[in-house]
């Protein structure tokens, strides 16, 4: 299993636009075949940051998914309303494994 961490710096005075961005994502990978475990936006500390985790079976199932994400409409939809908000300043990917028991 391999765990997307995605780490947004966001327009402080657009998080309710982030937010409807982010609740369009996560049945998204779900029905992509990803595992979401949800968004975490600010509350405590930085106004700013905000976080996105979800996991896929193997790095070669979320290549999958990137690869079928440019002819989905719903994917494609997200990405244009975030065209329009432009809430999402900056983002950083990073992929991380899980160690178990």
């Amino acid at each position: 299993m391999i765990t997307c961490h995605l780490r947004y710096v966001i327009d402080p005075y657009k998080l309710a636009e982030f937010e409807q961005y982010a609740r369009l994502w996560i049945p998204i990978v779900n029905r992509m075949g990803g595992a979401h475990h949800g968004y975490f936006l600010p509350s405590e500390g930085a106004n700013n940051i905000a976080v996105a985790l979800f996991s896929f079976p193997s790095l070669a199932a979320y290549e999958d998914y990137r690869t079928r994400m440019a002819s989905d409409p719903e994917c494609q939809a997200a990405f244009d309303l975030d065209k329009r908000n432009r809430s999402i300043i900056s983002y950083e990917r990073s992929f991380m494994r899980p160690v178990l028991g």
